[in-house]
């Protein structure tokens, strides 16, 4: 039975030293918390990343958020996880009232269930291969002016961008750019814009990822530009998604032979 006060769900099977996560998928509320927040349900959406716990099925062990990132932002450090102020969110006033500090505390207990559940599965793979993995899949809106404006500039928001500003690139480096070449081209598709570091360099979730096993985990935040998707009415692009699919389903295996090639 599923426990609807979890704030992830964890798919463990570790035959292979890959992982994939979709931490901002969730869109689930306490009831405490979403009597007290003022932002609309569409305005929640939009800054959540849907979808993105579809593309986890490359990888055999996995991890999805299931609560929003308006109640606690998973990928956030702890004392910042629970927005406060509408500057943590975008400049959206997130609350009716401030939130009671006794409901803080349960939003953040979800946040350390959340990092024990993450540390759990992943010292499981670590155990079993030594190096290994991590997607952190992720999405990011690029019409903020509104529906019917342009979209943001190509040249500062390329289709995907890989975080990698807390790994190890001497040791790594190969292995993420071997990553990239396949997501950007392949035998009949659209070539891909992919670029590392440009609108995001990966958040927290990574960042301890690396903290926790240093020189031997590779933790990619993988930001894909919400062409998949409207990012304003939510309606998804069922072909694009499935294409996604494909590219990280062919990708996946050429990072997973780099760092194998690497380590021997």
């Amino acid at each position: 039975m599923v426990d609807p006060e979890a704030p992830c769900t964890v798919i463990r099977d570790p035959r292979q030293p890959l992982i994939t996560s979709a931490i901002h998928a969730g869109h689930a509320l306490r009831p405490e918390v979403r009597k007290l927040l003022a932002v609309r349900d569409e305005q929640r959406r939009r800054e959540e990343d849907p979808f993105t716990d579809r593309w986890t099925v490359v990888a055999p062990s996995r991890l999805i958020g299931t609560v929003s990132r308006f109640e606690v932002d998973l990928n956030r450090p702890r004392e910042g996880a629970v927005y406060r102020v509408p500057d943590d969110a975008w400049g959206i006033s997130v609350w009716r009232q401030p939130p009671p500090e006794d409901v803080i505390a349960r939003s953040l207990a979800r946040y350390d269930a959340f990092y024990a559940a993450a540390a759990a599965l992943l010292d499981a793979v670590h155990d079993r291969f030594g190096r290994f993995v991590v997607l952190d899949l992720h999405s990011y809106n690029h019409r903020r002016d509104g529906p019917g404006a342009p979209p943001a500039p190509a040249q500062s928001h390329p289709d995907v961008n890989l975080g990698t500003s807390t790994m190890d690139l001497t040791r790594f480096g190969c292995a993420v750019e071997r990553f990239a070449e396949a997501l950007r081209a392949g035998a009949g598709r659209p070539s891909l814009d992919v670029r590392a570091d440009v609108k995001f360099r990966g958040g927290h979730f990574v960042r301890w990822i690396h903290d926790r096993y240093p020189g031997e985990a590779c933790a990619i935040a993988v930001e894909f530009k919400k062409t998949f998707m409207d990012e304003w009415t939510g309606q998804p692009d069922e072909a694009r998604i499935s294409a996604i699919t494909d590219r990280l389903t062919d990708a996946a295996p050429v990072l997973l032979a780099e760092l194998e090639r690497d380590a021997a």
